[in-house]
């Protein structure tokens, strides 16, 4: 198959990585002209993945309309934040044949969109039908060393999944498949806000036993978010759940976790933000969420604590004491 990968992230040239060896034909997008151009040189993601080797048989662009030309699939995956921005150029062409598979993991300022909703309002000839999400427990990091892990892919069409699963599929990256795109794209957003609040944890020295709070109680504001979206409740407890939810919590290679670390170690956000090289979706789906909950009338407790560490300038363990101090309730 003709495949576009549209950025060239860590997880975007991972894919490409992947998707070459399974013996597709790829194409990957750098949205930086010079960088591209020192893809194309050294064939090494020295920025975002230094180690792998990009195959010559990808062909590597900064041409956004080549790139996407005559391709059967295509693969968003830039920031969430950027993805409007990056794509708008692409409103009236025409996706009535391709399938487009969004692996970016986050819910847009302002409009509280998830990515497929993105997706929807940028293309106006794009069916919902063609929407598709992949996510689950999968840092590039160890994906393009080929280290086993499993995934889902979600799509309003289950025929449309399938041909997704068959294509990524291989002896180190299992697919699975599901019928719950919103449940998915709300379990890759929301678990990195709580993965923030899993590394203002380990950054502010409190132990096991409260990340492990932290991860279950999370995961009860991701389901009381996604069930009022209309999602499934079996997918929380599925690879883009509490699959994604504990790789991202407990991984040295997650950003999120990274950000909640320096939190917690007491380094300001801004300063954080401006010595980072990669993006850590959380922070900007932390407000997304904060200012959904509000819309949708639903506690996110955690999430609102994170908030108001991250934009308010709240103290890690002020927030704490006021987790563990609400008023007592049932667990369900």
């Amino acid at each position: 198959m003709k495949i576009a990968v549209l950025g060239a992230g860590g997880w975007g040239t991972t894919l490409a990585v992947l998707l070459n060896s399974n013996g597709h034909k790829v194409t990957l997008w750098e949205f930086n002209p010079q960088y591209a151009s020192t893809l194309i040189q050294h064939r090494e993601n020295f920025y975002y993945l230094p180690g792998i080797k990009i195959p010559n048989r990808i062909e590597i662009t900064n041409d956004l309309e080549y790139a996407v030309r005559n391709k059967s699939i295509i693969i968003i995956a830039a920031p969430t934040q950027f993805i409007r921005s990056s794509f708008a150029g692409l409103k009236n062409f025409n996706f009535k044949d391709s399938l487009i598979v969004s692996v970016s993991k986050g819910i847009e300022l302002n409009t509280n969109f998830l990515v497929s909703d993105i997706l929807k309002d940028i293309f106006s000839n794009l069916k919902k039908e063609n929407i598709l999400c992949l996510s689950g427990p999968s840092h590039a990091e160890e994906v393009s060393r080929k280290i086993p892990t499993a995934v889902v892919c979600s799509s309003y069409d289950k025929k449309k999944s399938k041909v997704i699963q068959k294509v990524f599929s291989n002896s180190y990256f299992r697919v699975y498949s599901n019928e719950d795109l919103i449940g998915t794209e709300v379990c890759g957003a929301l678990k990195n806000v709580i993965a923030i609040a899993a590394g203002i944890s380990d950054g502010t020295g409190f132990g096991d036993n409260t990340k492990a709070a932290i991860m279950t109680r999370g995961m009860h504001e991701i389901m009381n978010l996604g069930l009022k979206l209309n999602a499934r409740m079996e997918t929380f407890f599925g690879l883009a759940g509490i699959g994604d939810l504990i790789v991202t919590c407990g991984s040295e290679h997650s950003r999120n976790r990274r950000v909640g670390m320096q939190l917690g170690e007491g380094k300001k956000l801004k300063d954080i933000l401006s010595e980072s090289k990669m993006v850590a979706e959380g922070v900007a789906t932390t407000k997304s969420a904060f200012d959904l909950s509000g819309k949708l009338k639903i506690e996110l407790p955690i999430t609102h604590q994170v908030y108001d560490i991250l934009y308010r300038n709240k103290k890690p363990k002020k927030a704490t004491k006021l987790l563990m101090t609400r008023n007592l309730k049932e667990e369900f």
